[in-house]
């Protein structure tokens, strides 16, 4: 037989669903683990979200929409996110699809040809590197240390640009680290996008997650000029717990949304038509419901850094966003744990499941050797168990 195709045989699975799978595995055979793992909101979906959706299937809205979405919803983006991130949009500058993760593929179909390089800031959320690879283009990682907040310099992203860059992706506030760039350093990173003309794909789905009074901006805030070279990525499925529901949204230029749109229609096709209605509910309806969720992932957050920076061997940097700590365990290398040698956070991450019960991510997969990332999507009981575990496990 002949092989298969290259690029796809190149791909690796990600990291983050191996690990839950494995950690929802071992529930499933009765023990007793207590999962960091995935980046999902532990929360049910809104009441009033999920009565939009029982509404639509009793009125049969249940047939093929638009391949790009609804009307309804695109007016229902543009509204919000003028509302809340200060952007202009048009409908005909949004495209739905199936999910953010889809966006972000879309978007490197949109401007990527084999052979262009693209800036990925590490540490990135693993899909990011995969995506790149997967419509042909080069990722160019560029590092930013805990000292550095885990947040690129504007120095560090031109000296990493070429003639062959296209593009950089940025994610704001950050899968892993919870990072979040102010409104200066995004100043800086935007000017050396428009001077080097380079495109922007900003995913900003954790926009609504923050802490500690930070207040977000989005690149498209920042002028017409990085507007046009910008590619907004965000979805309904981290501040409305509608992971499920796969409803995610770019915002961009006519052009680059023209090219989008007609990529849906002949791969995916529309969006749910379900779901849409459900997310116009989200985004039309009170924000209340973010807001409660908001506060009680600050809480966790407060609960988890401190608890972790008190245990000796480990420790993390506070995030500012999202639901993600990045736990350091530079100091734990070359230990022998409950017979277990640590070599590697993966070393590190195996033995915590096997002999803690506890479920996190090697952060290896996202470009940051010697980290471990906590999801803590997850109930305060649970986080208090696994704080406790971890803190045994490390006795060992």
């Amino acid at each position: 037989m002949k092989e298969l195709a290259q690029i796809a045989s190149a791909v690796r699975v990600s990291s983050t669903m191996a690990i839950d799978a494995l950690a929802k595995q071992m529930k499933a055979d009765g023990i007793d683990v207590i999962g960091f793992g995935a980046g999902e909101p532990d929360f049910n979906t809104p009441d009033h979200i999920k009565a939009a959706a029982n509404q639509a299937i009793a009125g049969n809205v249940t047939r093929y929409t638009p391949a790009s979405g609804t009307m309804e919803l695109k007016e229902a983006v543009c509204r919000r996110m003028k509302e809340d991130c200060r952007v202009d949009y048009t409908p005909s500058q949004v495209i739905i699809s199936s999910g953010a993760k889809h966006c972000v593929y879309l978007s490197l179909r949109a401007l990527v040809n084999p052979g262009d390089e693209v800036i990925l800031p590490a540490p990135f959320w693993v899909s990011y590197l995969e995506l790149i690879k997967m419509v042909g283009g080069v990722p160019v990682v560029v590092s930013a240390g805990e000292a550095a907040g885990f947040k690129m310099t504007a120095e560090q992203l031109a000296a990493a640009i070429t003639s062959k860059t296209k593009a950089l992706i940025l994610n704001n506030p950050c899968n892993p680290t919870g990072m979040v760039y102010s409104r200066e350093e995004l100043a800086a990173i935007v000017k050396v996008c428009v001077e080097k003309d380079i495109y922007i794909i900003s995913d900003e789905i954790y926009y609504g997650l923050l802490y500690g009074g930070v207040e977000f901006a989005s690149v498209a805030s920042f002028g017409e000029d990085v507007k046009e070279r910008a590619i907004l990525i965000n979805g309904v499925s981290k501040s409305y717990a509608m992971t499920g529901w796969r409803i995610g949204y770019t915002l961009s230029s006519e052009k680059i949304a023209k090219v989008m749109g007609n990529f849906i229609s002949h791969s995916t096709g529309s969006p749910s038509s379900v779901s849409q209605a459900a997310a116009v509910a989200a985004l039309t309806g009170s924000q209340e419901c973010v807001e409660t969720m908001r506060r009680a992932f600050e809480e966790r957050r407060n609960y988890i850094v401190e608890r972790v920076n008190s245990i000796d061997g480990v420790s993390c940097i506070k995030p500012e966003g999202a639901f993600y700590i990045m736990m350091n365990v530079e100091k734990l290398m070359g230990r022998t744990i409950h017979g277990e040698v640590i070599g590697s956070s993966d070393d590190f991450s195996a033995a915590l499941l096997k002999h803690g019960l506890v479920a996190t991510v090697p952060s290896s997969g996202f470009g940051a050797p010697n980290f471990v990332r906590w999801s803590y999507s997850t109930s305060m009981d649970n986080i208090r168990k696994g704080m406790d575990r971890l803190e045994e496990f490390l006795k060992g």
